[in-house]
């Protein structure tokens, strides 16, 4: 299971801290940390709320972009057998390994979406 919050449009991922019994929302793709904590889903919503906005106002007021930049670049290790396997697999269907990857990413994000 996936466990994302929208709010205001931007996405969190939530977890439960059983140390201190809260859940924990952590915004995505922000250039700081704007997390937040709370012990029901509505104050979490309510929460998350406060946060972003803080978060956007230091921002605006410091000149600082609050978005990550991303460069569309990934690097990642693949055994040697997953490796192989995905180079014949995207050689029998015509596609480049870049294209395969992209391919499934979309899978992936639509079936979550």
């Amino acid at each position: 299971m996936i466990n994302i919050l929208k709010i205001d449009g931007h996405q969190a991922i939530i977890t439960f801290d059983p140390e201190i019994e809260m859940f924990r929302g952590e915004f995505t793709g922000l250039n700081g940390g704007a997390d937040f904590y709370a012990r029901s889903v509505d104050e979490l919503k309510k929460e998350g709320e406060e946060s972003l906005r803080i978060f956007l106002d230091e921002c605006r007021k410091d000149g600082i972009a609050p978005y990550k930049s991303f460069s569309g670049k990934v690097t990642t290790r693949l055994t040697p057998e997953r490796h192989q396997a995905l180079t014949i697999a995207a050689q029998a269907t015509g596609m480049s390994i870049n294209e395969m990857l992209n391919e499934g990413v979309d899978l992936v994000l639509k079936k979550h979406a």
